[in-house]
């Protein structure tokens, strides 16, 4: 347990902090999972439009720190390159 006030600080900014992330995180994923419906569904317009809505956050949840670049590069190439695959 914290013992300082400093520590208990701390302790009250990361519990703050991991519910925003949390929220974040969860966002993304839901905006990834539509993506995907669109695209299980055959709509090649409608998984373009989801992808144009996803993208800014998933790179939006990179700035903040919640996922890693790469990994969110890698997700948007795959889903790209299947919407891609779709319309052809």
């Amino acid at each position: 347990m914290a013992n300082s006030p400093q520590a208990r600080k701390r302790i009250r900014q990361t519990e703050r902090r991991s519910a925003v992330n949390r929220t974040r995180r969860g966002r993304i994923r839901t905006l990834i999972k539509n993506v995907e419906l669109a695209i299980d569904s055959g709509d090649a317009a409608a998984a373009r439009e989801a992808l144009k809505v996803a993208q800014p956050d998933i790179m939006r949840g990179v700035a903040k720190g919640v996922i890693q670049k790469n990994t969110a590069a890698r997700k948007i190439s795959r889903l790209s390159s299947r919407i891609k695959s779709l319309s052809a």
